[in-house]
């Protein structure tokens, strides 16, 4: 089963237009949907200096047109800068133009110029995010509420009959217990939380959610010449890494990305460039259920070297899952 990530971070460095990285990333989409790709993520943040996605609902638009059966998540949407009437007709409309293949999962944000460029406090961010999910379950109903004094109706209802599930996101104990309140879900930027996820649902009598569906964050390129590759993918890999670790400490919190030089980088195994012979070996050995994650544009990755990462998945990987 294939994944596909895209954030669209586009650094100077990469000399490749913001134009061409986003059609790149609509017909990777389209390429992987007809290769039976099961789903395809889309990132958010704003005022990033790299061009990072700040609109993942109109690349959805574009990718659900091209496409018949991927799943497209948003991932992670936040919440807390949205206009929650908007963000519901909107959903709405992206959902039934997909056939109902849309997946919410939304996120408190924790970059404080961004909820300077939108003029939110950040203190707000929870009730915030708690609001928009209770707004949007009313909202998908199609029938009038109140809110804030307001009569409010959103038609047309989405695809789904109760609309997308609604996933939250987070990297705290506030966050997985507050997932297991008001969310359909929870996806935790780290392993670690999980358990106090599933400990709050079995608490509140809901169905256990089993063990944790979230691995160590590795990112995965394809190459013919591991070796000959790396010089060439560093300078992304790195830009990456840099750049959420930045984020990260603005805001005093922990994640996945750290800073690092060349060396520690490929030393960490975080980034890794394998042949596709190899990656074809460590699928199989994960059984019938294995799920190939692929962020082919990682850090600005231009698209020509994109693709062959793509490419190499077709003509090596699949064949070598399939017997062929």
């Amino acid at each position: 089963m294939l994944t596909l990530r895209f954030d669209l971070r586009n650094p100077a460095f990469a000399k490749t237009s913001s134009a061409d990285r986003l059609q790149a990333a609509v017909e990777m989409a389209a390429w992987a949907d007809a290769r039976d790709g099961i789903s395809v993520a889309l990132s958010e943040h704003h005022g990033s200096p790299d061009g990072y996605l700040p609109s993942p609902l109109i690349v959805a638009a574009g990718i659900a047109a091209r496409t018949t059966r991927i799943r497209i998540s948003i991932a992670a949407l936040l919440a807390p800068l949205y206009d929650p009437v908007r963000l519901a007709e909107d959903v709405a409309v992206l959902d039934a133009l997909s056939g109902g293949r849309i997946d919410l999962i939304l996120g408190n944000g924790y970059v404080a110029s961004e909820f300077e460029m939108y003029g939110v406090a950040m203190s707000e961010r929870a009730r915030r995010t708690t609001e928009v999910i209770e707004f949007l379950r009313k909202a998908w109903t199609g029938e009038a509420f109140e809110f804030h004094g307001r009569t409010i109706r959103v038609t047309p209802r989405p695809h789904q009959p109760a609309g997308p599930r609604l996933i939250l996101g987070g990297s705290s104990a506030a966050a997985a217990r507050r997932a297991a309140r008001i969310a359909d879900g929870f996806l935790p930027v780290s392993p670690q939380w999980w358990d106090v996820y599933r400990q709050e649902c079995q608490q509140l009598g809901k169905p256990d959610p089993g063990p944790s569906p979230i691995g160590t964050m590795t990112t995965t390129f394809l190459a013919e010449d591991p070796e000959a590759a790396w010089p060439r993918l560093m300078p992304y890999f790195l830009h990456e890494t840099n750049a959420y670790a930045e984020w990260l400490e603005g805001a005093g919190g922990q994640g996945p990305y750290h800073r690092a030089t060349a060396e520690e980088l490929r030393q960490g195994g975080q980034y890794r460039v394998i042949t596709p012979e190899a990656y074809a070996e460590e699928l199989r050995a994960q059984g019938e259920h294995a799920v190939a994650m692929l962020h082919p544009m990682v850090g600005g990755v231009p698209p020509d070297v994109a693709w062959e990462c793509l490419e190499l998945y077709e003509s090596k990987v699949l064949p070598a899952l399939q017997g062929r």
